[in-house]
């Protein structure tokens, strides 16, 4: 944790992970947005669970209103109504801000505890729709990037090159669903859409692994699936979504 409250990791330490022999695709040392949407988040349910057990949660309390105060200031882009996909600094000892569209930020709308205005959880959910939404997925990279690879396919080098810059993940479905839903009140309409959008899977469970869904798809048109042909993740979060968020059927 640096003085900001702010977590930073090193190389790698996310779920963009991909490495070409001593290449770190995409490496994302620094403070990655998500990184410390979940770190406010986890400091928040210690506090829940501490004030259940009759504790002193003081701690992280404290801690939480640190994240609170610093957030949005390091991470809010003006410029593209979004969060900075990752801060860090260069060997100069400068502060950096990565401008890169990437689906990351979704998770500071959708998880339980956010520290956003509700305007400003609304503008990240209209930019990842129309930079990074396509029918199976979220892509992980906006195609108006210079790193952008729309196709995954070819060698290991290629396909690692487009993991993480372009290629779309069906798991991060289960946070846009639950994000667009809360910044559309849940109402009818939006419950309408996205049940539309995950029942689009249906052709897909007899396209590749029969009755099951793939790990990733093409960024681009006709979407192809790629990767393993039966991703738990894959699965486990579009079922996730469309009984929890959509169906309203709550653990």
């Amino acid at each position: 944790m640096d003085s900001d409250y702010l977590i930073r990791q090193g190389p790698q330490l996310t779920w963009m992970d991909a490495k070409i022999g001593e290449w770190a695709v995409t490496p994302r040392a620094g403070k990655a947005c998500e990184i410390n949407a979940l770190w406010y988040n986890a400091l928040k349910t210690a506090s829940n669970l501490g004030t259940l057990l009759g504790k002193d949660i003081s701690t992280y309390e404290t801690l939480a209103a640190g994240v609170a105060l610093n957030f949005e200031n390091v991470f809010w882009n003006q410029e593209t109504n979004c969060l900075f996909d990752l801060v860090y600094q260069d060997e100069a000892g400068n502060q950096v801000k990565d401008p890169a569209i990437r689906p990351n930020q979704i998770f500071a709308v959708a998880l339980p505890y956010t520290l956003l205005s509700a305007e400003k959880e609304k503008a990240i959910v209209d930019r990842v729709e129309n930079d990074l939404l396509i029918p199976f997925g979220l892509k992980t990279l906006s195609c108006e990037h210079p790193l952008y690879k729309g196709h995954y396919h070819g060698d290991s080098v290629s396909r690692d090159t487009a993991y993480h810059n372009g290629t779309a993940w069906p798991w991060l479905l289960g946070a846009y669903v639950r994000a667009y839903l809360k910044v559309h009140n849940y109402s009818k309409n939006g419950l309408e859409d996205m049940r539309a959008l995950l029942q689009g899977f249906d052709v897909h469970l007899e396209t590749a692994g029969l009755g099951t869904i793939s790990e990733v798809f093409d960024g681009d048109y006709p979407y192809t699936p790629g990767g393993c042909i039966a991703q738990a993740w894959s699965v486990a979060e579009i079922f996730r979504a469309y009984v929890e968020d959509v169906l309203g059927i709550k653990p």
